[in-house]
């Protein structure tokens, strides 16, 4: 069996957690020298049960003003939960999600809007596979991480959160704005004549 390691080594790590750590820190080389990684901090998770879906609750029920997020699939119940509740405390929340959520069955489309929050359909691409939030304009959590408990539980998946790096938050940002654009507001289909 052949192990795979980075520069400077990971011994301690099984082979396929430092893939993933070096795939991580080549990552944070590539942000850093293309200047989009100045100061700030970076975490990383994997799952399953690695505590991805605790850090995204976190950095939500740390929120002061706003989370614009993209999902593919957004399952997730905790995670609705803690939108619901940062969007009682006055934080302005708007969602991208993907065409599948219009079919979905337990798509968490329905319950964001049933709750007033914005929540508008990437229907441009064939798939909308963005797993992005972007909070209070500081705050950029990205990686394959679905908002989904499958996520948390069964698949393998990365999160990174990376805060305080203007110029990155200012590209995922520019990126959000620009899906905004062309795409539709959700229609609940419970409400269609």
């Amino acid at each position: 069996m052949t192990q795979t390691a980075c520069p400077g080594s990971l011994p301690s790590l099984r082979p396929a957690m430092a893939t993933r750590a070096c795939a991580c820190l080549v990552l944070v080389l590539l942000l850093a020298s293309a200047g989009l990684a100045r100061a700030g901090s970076i975490q990383v998770y994997f799952s399953p049960h690695g505590g991805c879906t605790d850090a995204i609750l976190k950095q939500i029920n740390q929120a002061r003003t706003e989370i614009l997020l993209q999902a593919y699939s957004f399952t997730s119940k905790p995670i609705a939960q803690a939108l619901i509740q940062a969007h009682k405390r006055g934080v302005k929340i708007t969602a991208i999600l993907d065409k599948s959520n219009r079919t979905q069955k337990y798509s968490a489309a329905t319950f964001l809007k049933h709750m007033d929050i914005p929540v508008f359909i990437d229907d441009k691409h064939a798939i909308a596979h963005n797993k992005i939030m972007l909070i209070d304009n500081r705050v950029v959590i990205t990686g394959s991480f679905n908002f989904t408990a499958g996520a948390e539980t069964k698949n393998a998946e990365n999160l990174l959160v990376l805060e305080d790096m203007p110029d990155l938050t200012l590209a995922y940002r520019d990126n959000f704005f620009q899906h905004l654009r062309h795409s539709v507001a959700y229609r609940d289909p419970e409400d269609s004549p």
